[in-house]
C-alpha cells in the first residue's frame, strides 16, 4: 500500500508540474518565439541526464534554476527532478520532487535521526521506487534533457547507496553526465582548489560516467587562473609557494598526479546570477553525452552482455544438475521396487512349500536368478490376497515418502 502511494504521488506531481509548465510556456511565449524551434541539437533518441553534484555553497540549485530559465526560452522539452528532502523551497517548479513523497521531518522524528542522517534516510527511500521516477520519464515523448538537483551536503549523493542506485539508472537508461559545481571564489586558494579537484576526480572513477567540471560566480571570480593551473604546472606550484605548511607540500605532489586527470577534463566557467557561459555550457554538456555514447554506453552495452552471458551459462549449468538428479532419482526408484517385488514375489512362493536348501539349489541351478518366468506363472496360478495388499501398502507408502 505504502509503495502503491509513493508512485502515485510521484506520478501525479510529475503530470501536474508537466501541465503547469506548457501553460506558463504558451502564456508567456512571443510570437516568434513560438513559431522558432530549439536553438540546441535534438539528433539523440533519448534525453541526455545530468546529475547535479557540488559543495554546500557552490550554488547548485541557483543554476538549477538558469539552467530552467534557459531551456524554458529556447522552448526545449525538459524535466526537473529534485532529490533534496531539506530544502524549503526550490526557486524552479521541479516535475518531480521528492518532497512530495517522503516527509523529512516524520524521517527524522520516527527514527530519531538528524539532519543529515534524515536525509540519506529519506534518498534511501525515494531511491526503493526510483523505477517509477524512470517510468514517468521514459513516458514524456521528445525530451531533450533531465536535470537532477542532488542535496547540498555532497557524501551523501556520491557516497551512499541510494546515490549509486540512481546515478546507475539513470545510467543504464539514457546518456548520463555528472555535473560538478565548484566555487569559484573559494578555490582561488591554491589547497583549496586542489581539494576540488581531488574530490571531481574521486567522483569521475566512482561513478564511471563523464564528468563536467563547472565553475560557478564567474561574475565574482573568472575562473582563467583555475584554468591556468590545470594546463600549467609550473603557475601552479608558483601558486602554491605562499603555502609553506605541509598541505602545500601535499598538494604539489598531488597536481603531478593529476595532471593526466585534467588532460581529459571537460572544463566551463557559468555564472548562475548572470546567466554568463551558459550557452557554453550546453555545447559541453552534448559532448560529454557523445563520450557516454562512444565510450561509457559501449562498456556499459559490454558489461550488460557479459553479465547476461554469465546469467545463461548459469541457467545451463543449474538444469544439467537437475537433470542428473532427477535420472538418480528415477533409476533409484526403479532399483527399490524391483527389489521390492523380488522380496514379496520369493516370499510368496516359499510360503507355499518347499525347504531353504531345495529353493537355495534351484537358485544355483538357474544361474543364481532370484525371479525367473517359473515365478511368475506359479504366482499366477496360485494368488495370495494378503501378499498382494502386502505389495500394494508397500508401493503407496514408498511413493507418499517420495511425495514428501
Amino acid at each position: 500500500m505504502a509503495d502503491a502511494q509513493i508512485g502515485w504521488r510521484i506520478a501525479t506531481r510529475a503530470a501536474t508540474a508537466t501541465l503547469a509548465g506548457e501553460s506558463a510556456a504558451k502564456k508567456h511565449a512571443t510570437p516568434a518565439a513560438q513559431a522558432s524551434s530549439s536553438t540546441l541539437p535534438s539528433n539523440r533518441k533519448k534525453p541526455v541526464a545530468c546529475i547535479v553534484l557540488g559543495m554546500a555553497g557552490a550554488g547548485k540549485t541557483t543554476l538549477m534554476q538558469r539552467l530552467n530559465a534557459y531551456l524554458h526560452a529556447e522552448r526545449t522539452p525538459y524535466y526537473l527532478v529534485n532529490l533534496d528532502p531539506a530544502v524549503l523551497d526550490t526557486p524552479f517548479g521541479a516535475n518531480i520532487d521528492i518532497r512530495d513523497t517522503v516527509n523529512y521531518k516524520e524521517v527524522m522524528r520516527q527514527y530519531n535521526l538528524g539532519p543529515n542522517g534524515g536525509i540519506l534516510t529519506s534518498l534511501n527511500l525515494f531511491a526503493t521506487r526510483f523505477e517509477d521516477v524512470l517510468k514517468l520519464i521514459e513516458a514524456r515523448k521528445n525530451l531533450r534533457y533531465v536535470m537532477v538537483d542532488t542535496p547540498g551536503q555532497i557524501e551523501i549523493f556520491t557516497w551512499s547507496a541510494s546515490g549509486a542506485i540512481i546515478s546507475e539508472s539513470l545510467g543504464s537508461t539514457m546518456p548520463t553526465v555528472i555535473v560538478y559545481v565548484v566555487d569559484t571564489p573559494r578555490s582561488a586558494n591554491a589547497v583549496t582548489f586542489m581539494s576540488n579537484m581531488l574530490y571531481a576526480c574521486s567522483i569521475l572513477y566512482k561513478a564511471k560516467l563523464p564528468l563536467l567540471v563547472v565553475f560557478n560566480k564567474i561574475d565574482v571570480t573568472p575562473h582563467h587562473f583555475a584554468v591556468d593551473w590545470m594546463t600549467d604546472l609550473t603557475a601552479f606550484q608558483e601558486a602554491l609557494q605562499a603555502e609553506k605548511s605541509y598541505m602545500g607540500t601535499l598538494a604539489t605532489s598531488m597536481a603531478l598526479m593529476l595532471e593526466e586527470f585534467y588532460n581529459s577534463l571537460s572544463v566551463v566557467g557559468v555564472s548562475a546570477m548572470t546567466g554568463a557561459g551558459i550557452p557554453a555550457f550546453f555545447e559541453a554538456l552534448e559532448k560529454a553525452a557523445d563520450e557516454y555514447e562512444e565510450t561509457y554506453g559501449a562498456e556499459l552495452q559490454r558489461r550488460q552482455e557479459a553479465k547476461a552471458a554469465a546469467e545463461e551459462a548459469r541457467q545451463k549449468e543449474a538444469n544439467a544438475h537437475f537433470s542428473r538428479d532427477r535420472e538418480a532419482e528415477v533409476s533409484g526408484a526403479a532399483g527399490l521396487e524391483a527389489a521390492g517385488a523380488r522380496v514379496v514375489l520369493d516370499g510368496r512362493r516359499h510360503r507355499g512349500g518347499g525347504s531353504d536348501d531345495e529353493e537355495s539349489e534351484s537358485e544355483d541351478e538357474a544361474g543364481g536368478a532370484g525371479y525367473t518366468r517359473e515365478d511368475e506363472e506359479w504366482g499366477q496360478e496360485n494368488p495370495d490376497e494378503a501378499a498382494d495388499r502386502e505389495e500394494y501398502e508397500s508401493l503407496a507408502r514408498y511413493l507418499q515418502k517420495r511425495k514428501g
